[in-house]
């Protein structure tokens, strides 16, 4: 299969965005307005973003959610800047932030603000916390994680622990994006703009929703997910010959019949304490060790082709360094070349979806510090 084609048109051509962010969660916001097609003007401070440099676990922030935009070296904590700010604001359909809690209204480029030079503008705010009485408190993925339910769910007893990527600040993100397209939709009917708010803490808080609703539910706080009660009976990893791990689930009586098969054990289907989901799952101890001592005599490179065929949900554990060259990522045309603002290239991950059999895709090279400055400042009106 081929990489589908970038998307002629593009559904936000013709909306233009003034982003004033750093790190992940505003920059997320940012992306995907400009994936859609919005023209993004990123506002940097003189020497450019710190997220350009960041090391560690860090050094692929901006690469991974700055692309599509151009950049506009300003310094807002000047009254020049400021003012400068204003103008450009006033020129564009959306503002987007995520600045600490009252540093934007100090500039005077809060929502207030701008609202009354541009009362058709939509302004969209990321936060750790919406109004409340956290809502002055700064946060970081890792602290709404811990607050939220989300680390105590995916660690043992005891031990808390995040997750493995910053999934509260793009979820965040994705959610300021969300609110911006309603907020345009709305504003084609009443000429208005609004204010948007998009907070980690009460992202964090719906991914645990439907742990909180099973205690509602049931009245006992839901354990750890290594500690969980299963719904299933087949649903765990399993180390199989030499070392490889495979995550298998057989969800349905039918699914396990047919892992039976696939196995070649015959015994197992047949044995009648092991007839339905619920005889099999109040064993499901013993009878994971019976299946890991059969599937630690199969290689994955034999079993997943058959499991694929069968119609057994199964799936290798990967790292995100093997994910670059995954087969289906690149043959759905996931993965894209994006020339680097210092003239290389490296390829990036796409938004999860097609509009028409589509990709919205890279449409132009990472900016360089301050590369569209005199482009973008250039349209505004002489002082």
């Amino acid at each position: 299969m081929s990489a589908l084609p970038v998307l002629p048109i593009l559904p936000l051509a013709g909306i233009r965005v003034l982003e004033f962010s750093h790190m992940v969660m505003g920059p997320t916001c940012g992306m995907i307005l400009a994936d859609l097609g919005a023209e993004v003007i990123k506002i940097e401070p003189p020497g450019g973003d710190k997220t350009r440099s960041l090391p560690g676990l860090g050094i692929g922030f901006f690469r991974s959610f700055n692309r599509n935009k151009k950049s506009v070296v300003l310094d807002i904590s000047t009254a020049d800047g400021q003012a400068t700010a204003k103008e450009l604001a006033a020129q564009c359909d959306v503002v987007l932030e995520n600045f600490r809690p009252g540093l934007m209204e100090k500039f005077g480029l809060d929502y207030a603000h701008l609202s009354n030079l541009h009362p058709g503008l939509v302004y969209v705010s990321h936060k750790g916390f919406l109004p409340g009485p956290y809502e002055n408190r700064l946060a970081l993925d890792e602290v709404v994680q811990m607050m939220g339910g989300l680390s105590y769910m995916t660690g043992p007893e005891g031990r808390p622990l995040r997750a493995g990527t910053s999934v509260n600040d793009i979820m965040g993100g994705m959610f300021g994006a969300i609110g911006v397209l309603a907020a345009l939709r709305e504003r084609d009917r009443t000429g208005k703009g609004q204010e948007i708010q998009s907070a980690l803490f009460e992202n964090c808080v719906f991914l645990s929703a439907q742990h909180m609703q099973q205690f509602l539910m049931t009245q006992e706080p839901p354990p750890p997910m290594p500690s969980r009660v299963s719904a299933w009976s087949v649903y765990d990893v399993f180390t199989l010959a030499e070392g490889a791990q495979l995550f298998i689930g057989a969800v349905s009586d039918k699914q396990w019949f047919t892992l039976c098969k696939v196995l070649d054990r015959q015994d197992l289907a047949d044995d009648p304490g092991l007839q339905t989901n619920a005889q099999r799952v109040a064993v499901r101890p013993a009878l994971l060790v019976r299946l890991g001592e059969i599937l630690q005599h199969h290689t994955p490179e034999a079993l997943s082709p058959k499991l694929e065929a069968a119609g057994i949900p199964y799936a290798p554990i990967m790292r995100p360094d093997q994910l670059v060259n995954d087969p289906h990522l690149k043959a759905s045309g996931g993965l894209a070349p994006m020339q680097t603002d210092d003239g290389g290239t490296t390829d990036v991950v796409l938004l999860p979806l097609t509009m028409g059999g589509h990709r919205p895709g890279v449409r132009m090279p990472l900016a360089a510090v301050g590369e569209h400055t005199d482009e973008i400042l250039g349209r505004l009106a002489p002082r």
